[in-house]
């Protein structure tokens, strides 16, 4: 009998010491030296891509998780937090940071009911909605038009789901079609492989901005969703969203975040130096008067 009562203790210690060590979140890992993860994505034109001249992440939301991962140094009594970067992917962004391969993912990603079940959102950094991307000559000038012709959309996205949705529940008889990567569906649209492509809109005007011919494709069509984008994070580290949320808050309360947003939405970016002139919307403007992770989606 008392083998196997020492067994059960040893197998409760090993588990409270594996949650234990679970436990141990981010903000305990800074303060005993140790990194921050950040991933960050290949082509979300601005909010996270790759520069193709100096090989390294940029843009809009990695700046400002590099601002969380300061601000999350000042709370230890840290002054400078060592970055890891981490490359992912529609398809893989949430697994990561569910996983605990990541700490924030820094992109376009979309806050919503589906999500939040799996990881965490700090307060909101864009608000856009899915529109679709076509050649110039395109006819083509809302999804109702595409009926009979190919969509396609990255996979893994809110957008795609949204265009599912809409072709069964409308009987458009469209094929859908998946991309790896945004790159890729852009790609495709250029090629004539996709008669559209599916997409955040912003994400849509940083793409082709940055195509070999921005003047041969244009966005069109109304909102097929609403899309409050937001740094992801691990559901079960409490501290450090709380870190999270404090200094976001803080950068739009004291309207710092604009000068941010600025540089990324109203003045030369690489790879190209051009400007995507895309003025700060209503819509978020509204939002960041009572900034909260809170969204209605």
């Amino acid at each position: 009998m008392n083998a196997p009562r020492w067994g059960i203790a040893l197998a409760v210690a090993m588990a409270c010491c594996t949650t234990a060590a679970q436990a141990d979140g981010v903000l305990e890992r800074v303060k005993a030296g140790g990194k921050i993860v950040i991933a960050h994505r290949e082509s979300s034109v601005p909010f996270s891509y790759v520069d193709p001249v100096s090989k390294r992440p940029v843009g809009y939301a990695l700046d400002l998780c590099l601002k969380i991962a300061e601000a999350a140094g000042k709370k230890v009594g840290v002054k400078s937090v060592p970055v890891e970067f981490l490359q992912v992917t529609p398809a893989n962004r949430i697994a990561l940071v569910e996983q605990g391969k990541a700490d924030m993912e820094c992109g376009s990603t979309t806050n919503n009911a589906e999500r939040r079940q799996k990881v965490a959102f700090t307060i909101p950094h864009f608000i856009t909605g899915a529109r679709l991307l076509v050649k110039a000559d395109s006819p083509v000038d809302r999804i109702e038009d595409l009926m009979g012709k190919k969509l396609v959309s990255t996979k893994g996205t809110t957008p795609l789901k949204a265009a599912e949705q809409a072709n069964r529940e409308r009987l458009m008889g469209i094929t859908i079609l998946e991309a790896p990567d945004h790159a890729r569906a852009v790609e495709m649209v250029e090629k004539g492989e996709a008669d559209a492509f599916v997409m955040d809109d912003v994400l849509l005007y940083g793409l082709a901005a940055n195509r070999p011919n921005p003047a041969g494709l244009k966005v069109v069509g109304k909102f097929l969703t609403t899309e409050p984008l937001a740094i992801m994070l691990s559901k079960n580290d409490a501290d450090f969203k709380k870190v999270a949320d404090d200094e976001m808050r803080r950068l739009i309360v004291s309207r710092d975040i604009y000068s941010v947003y600025d540089k990324w939405f109203a003045k030369p970016i690489p790879p190209k130096n051009t400007p995507l002139n895309l003025p700060v919307s209503y819509l978020l403007r509204d939002f960041w008067k009572y900034p909260t992770d809170q969204v209605p989606f």
